[in-house]
C-alpha cells in the first residue's frame, strides 16, 4: 500500500498496533477502499504471518453454498458432495480468515460462526465429529452493523465478537494527495 495521506498513515500505525493482539477485527470502508489488502496487511504484521491467510467474498455465496465453504463437509452431505472437503476454516487453521461482506452471511449461517468465534469449534456439513480450529477473524463490511441489529437482520452478540477493534478505510476522494501517488505509481509499474 502506498500513501502520502495523513489519514492513511494514522490508519497504518493503528494496523501494527492492531495486528499485535489477537482480538477479532472489523475493517469498515466503501466498496474499492482497500479492505482486503488491510487484512493482509493485519496478517502480515501479526504473529501469524507464516500461517495461511485465507479470504472469502460472503455475498457471492447461497446460504448451502457458503456455509460449505466456510465448514466444509463430508461425503454425501447434500446433492453434489461427492467427497469430503476442508472448509476455509480448517484451511486458515493457525492463520487468518478474511469475511468479506460479512453483513451479508445468512441469518440461519450467523449461529454457526458465532460458536466458531466463542468456542473455536463447529461441525463441518453432514458430519458428526466437532473440529476444533485456532484462527483470527477479521471481517469487513461498508455496511452499518448497528443498523442491521435494528432491522433483526443481524445478530447483536455476533456483531459484538466481530467488532472488538474497528478501523475505518477513508475513501481515496478524502485521501489528500493519494490519487496522483497512486496513479503515477501504477504508470511506473505498466512501464
Amino acid at each position: 500500500m502506498v500513501t502520502r495521506s495523513p489519514q492513511m498513515l494514522d490508519l497504518f500505525e493503528q494496523i501494527r498496533r492492531a495486528a499485535a493482539s489477537e482480538v477479532t477485527i472489523l475493517l469498515r470502508g466503501e466498496s474499492g477502499s482497500g479492505k482486503e489488502l488491510v487484512a493482509k496487511a493485519l496478517h502480515a504484521e501479526g504473529r501469524r504471518r507464516g500461517s495461511p491467510f485465507r479470504a472469502v467474498n460472503c455475498a457471492t455465496f447461497t446460504s448451502e453454498m457458503l456455509a460449505s465453504e466456510l465448514f466444509g463437509h463430508v461425503k454425501g452431505a447434500f446433492t453434489g458432495a461427492v467427497s469430503s472437503r476442508d472448509g476455509l476454516l480448517v484451511q486458515a487453521d493457525k492463520g487468518t480468515l478474511f469475511l468479506d461482506e460479512v453483513a451479508e452471511i445468512p441469518q440461519d449461517l450467523q449461529g454457526r460462526l458465532l460458536r466458531v468465534l466463542q468456542e473455536r469449534r463447529f461441525t463441518p456439513l453432514g458430519g458428526s465429529q466437532e473440529r476444533t480450529v485456532d484462527i483470527r477473524i477479521v471481517s469487513a463490511t461498508n455496511s452499518s452493523l448497528r443498523d442491521l441489529v435494528a432491522q433483526r437482520r443481524f445478530r447483536e452478540d455476533l456483531m459484538y465478537r466481530l467488532r472488538v477493534v474497528i478501523l475505518r478505510l477513508p475513501p481515496l476522494r478524502q485521501r489528500e494527495g493519494d490519487l496522483e501517488l497512486l496513479t503515477w505509481t501504477l504508470i511506473d509499474r505498466l512501464i
